[in-house]
């Protein structure tokens, strides 16, 4: 991947390497330039860096633009079924773009066992790392540690390889796009419990409570390893029809519609919930910048939230961040 400077992309030193995984994309800069395809036109900020550090950025989805560069997805299939729908995935990258470096690995962020195996096996620098995994407003399940399902696939296996490999993020000056969602609104990390010991288990505070997690993770790991040159930022893909709402009844989906206005287009198409995440990866306006949560391409507000859009306060404040962190490493410890 190159950087966009005066309408012109400078190519980085590595040769172009595309890893797909099972539960989430890593990418290591090559010499192509990263666009945002969405219905057949390309994204492009319409912002500079000062404007993003201040205020709220009109990022249109559908804005032609004048950057030159093949399709890239960083989309990849749920765990439970990672080698064939990531199979899948990653020849339709090598058939759109053309791009043959595309290599698929089993990663179950539910087994630390098979994150560390990961992590071990990983050589050399990494530049993108998005944490994409998840899983939904699931029934109560636990993992062999006695860990809640939902928070342990989408905040601690996640966290683990991270954390895991943050010498290799770091030698590549690397962005994290941690994957979040509006849902974050339905709870906030409860410390107390957090993984419904004592109090009656929820699916959707249980989901809400990982998806707060991850934003916290982009707060508290942007402050730690800035001077490493890595950073992170959180945010809400939207609304995608996926194997992610398996666990939730079609009755509940129309109530989430009806939550959301009810209106026709409350669903993305996979290049539009890809949308968001491309841009955090890739955008030149996002140098240096962390700890932050989008939606739609913007910066999103704070407080003023909607079924869609808007972080919660609770998700962007430093001292949870900082406890989740510690609580995180702890919990990893064993």
């Amino acid at each position: 991947m190159g950087r966009e400077r005066g309408g012109q992309c400078l190519p980085l030193a590595h040769e172009p390497r595309h890893l797909l995984l099972g539960a989430l994309a890593l990418v290591r800069r090559g010499a192509n330039a990263f666009a945002v395809r969405v219905d057949g036109r390309i994204a492009q900020p319409r912002a500079d860096l000062g404007e993003l550090r201040l205020e709220r950025v009109n990022l249109p989805l559908t804005s032609p633009s004048l950057l030159r560069s093949s399709r890239i997805s960083l989309v990849a299939g749920p765990a439970f079924d990672a080698r064939a729908r990531s199979g899948r995935t990653a020849a339709d990258i090598v058939d759109s773009t053309g791009n043959k470096q595309v290599l698929v690995a089993p990663l179950d962020l539910a087994d630390q066992a098979s994150v560390a195996s990961f992590v071990a096996g990983w050589d050399g620098p990494l530049h993108i790392l998005v944490n994409n995994a998840g899983i939904m407003a699931s029934p109560l399940m636990r993992t062999p540690q006695g860990w809640e399902m939902q928070f342990a696939t989408n905040h601690l296996g996640h966290f683990a390889l991270a954390t895991g490999l943050h010498d290799a993020l770091a030698a590549g000056n690397a962005r994290v796009v941690s994957v979040s969602s509006s849902a974050h609104h339905q709870s906030p990390v409860v410390f107390e419990d957090i993984h419904f010991e004592r109090r009656e288990y929820s699916p959707w505070s249980a989901y809400g409570q990982s998806k707060t997690a991850n934003v916290l993770f982009a707060v508290e790991g942007s402050k730690r390893w800035a001077a490493d040159g890595i950073t992170i930022n959180a945010l809400m893909p939207g609304g995608i029809r996926t194997n992610l709402q398996r666990y939730v009844d079609p009755e509940e989906i129309e109530r989430l519609r009806q939550a959301a206005g009810a209106t026709d287009n409350m669903w993305k198409t996979p290049e539009q919930g890809a949308a968001t995440s491309i841009l955090l990866a890739t955008s030149p306006l996002l140098d240096g910048i962390g700890g932050r949560y989008f939606d739609d391409c913007n910066e999103a507000e704070v407080g003023k939230l909607s079924a869609r859009n808007g972080v919660a306060e609770y998700a962007l404040d430093p001292e949870a961040a900082a406890r989740l962190w510690q609580v995180s490493l702890d919990t990893l410890a064993g």
